[in-house]
């Protein structure tokens, strides 16, 4: 993904908090989940098998192994499976096939939501400061394997207890291979994001329509803080204050901080761009250089870095986002 320069603006959040009324203090009104409890022992095991595989690169057998896993995983749990297939010609002249993992739970139904990730991982460590080491992939197991994970427990919840919605859980491919800054032949071109914008442009299902959808994008680490990221805001805020509203009052407000972040290049543009979907990104924005975490693009993004607090923080709010959708009292 890319970033884009962004404002960042400060915010106050209340909603958790004790409220005084004619003098007297009243209690902070307890928030009641209706969805089913999100598992991260679950979701971290499926994060540490993505990433035994090796890295995800589109063309090696560990991305073929994987795909194969993802795949069987879904179906396992009870989703139609679609699969996209096509050959794209890259930055660099290599004929690359990309494959985007669908999985439909409970197709029949009219209403839907969107959740996906990308399951490749970057063939750089582009962002370790010595070049010697930059040429080689990385474990991805933040970038892509988490927010993977979380979607597959996801799924495993959607089986045992379906919500009364329809859900779309999409891997998409080729998403981190855009060109990098070593390479001094530099072509224009989109380069980032192939896989979610071959299935804008040529969705699983004619006419495709969600009401929204979610991104989930180095969802993993500890201490992980998801800023408002620019584009969604741009053209999903209401998704966003849904979102960051539900993690406040289920009390996940450390990591959904309410405040706004930058413009992210991300899987959920060409979603939003060429099928008109709002969608929300949920991502580990960092004020830093970069704007990510240390381990970002780097071989440190490995299993050290996964934190089960923040994958069940992301993953228990996007089920309770799912779950509260029909919901009389939708936050």
């Amino acid at each position: 993904m890319l970033v884009g320069v962004g404002l960042v603006f400060s915010a106050s959040c209340n909603s958790c908090q004790s409220q005084k009324i004619a003098g007297k203090e009243m209690p902070a009104i307890a928030y009641a989940k209706v969805s089913p409890d999100f598992n991260s022992d679950s979701a971290y095991r499926f994060v540490e098998k993505q990433v035994s595989f090796g890295p995800r690169v589109p063309g090696t057998t560990a991305h073929k192994a994987c795909g194969d896993y993802l795949s069987e995983k879904l179906a396992a749990f009870g989703a139609d499976i679609f699969e996209q297939k096509a050959h794209v010609t890259h930055y660099n002249g290599q004929n690359i096939q990309i494959r985007n993992i669908i999985g439909s739970f409970q197709p029949e139904k009219e209403k839907r939501i969107l959740l996906f990730a990308h399951w490749d991982s970057r063939p750089f460590a582009d962002e370790e400061p010595d070049p010697n080491t930059q040429d080689s992939p990385i474990p991805g197991a933040d970038d892509g394997a988490s927010g993977v994970g979380v979607l597959l427990e996801i799924a495993r919840q959607l089986q045992l207890q379906p919500p009364g919605i329809g859900v779309d859980i999409i891997f998409f491919d080729l998403e981190d291979w855009g060109q990098p800054a070593f390479d001094k032949n530099y072509l224009s071109g989109e380069w980032w994001c192939v896989g979610s914008r071959y299935w804008s442009e040529n969705p699983h299902k004619n006419n495709y329509k969600a009401s929204y959808g979610i991104l989930l994008d180095m969802v993993g680490a500890a201490n992980a803080t998801f800023l408002r990221e620019g584009y969604s805001m741009q053209h999903a805020s209401n998704v966003v204050s849904k979102i960051w509203s539900i993690a406040s009052h289920m009390g996940y407000g450390k990591f959904f901080v309410q405040r706004n972040g930058s413009y992210i290049t991300d899987d959920h543009v060409s979603v939003i761009e060429k099928r008109g979907i709002p969608c929300a990104n949920i991502i580990n924005l960092k004020d830093t250089d970069n704007g990510f975490a240390p381990h970002w693009h780097t071989h440190n993004d490995d299993m050290r870095n996964i934190s089960k607090a923040t994958l069940q923080a992301t993953g228990q709010m996007v089920l309770e986002v799912v779950y509260r959708e029909l919901d009389e009292n939708n936050i």
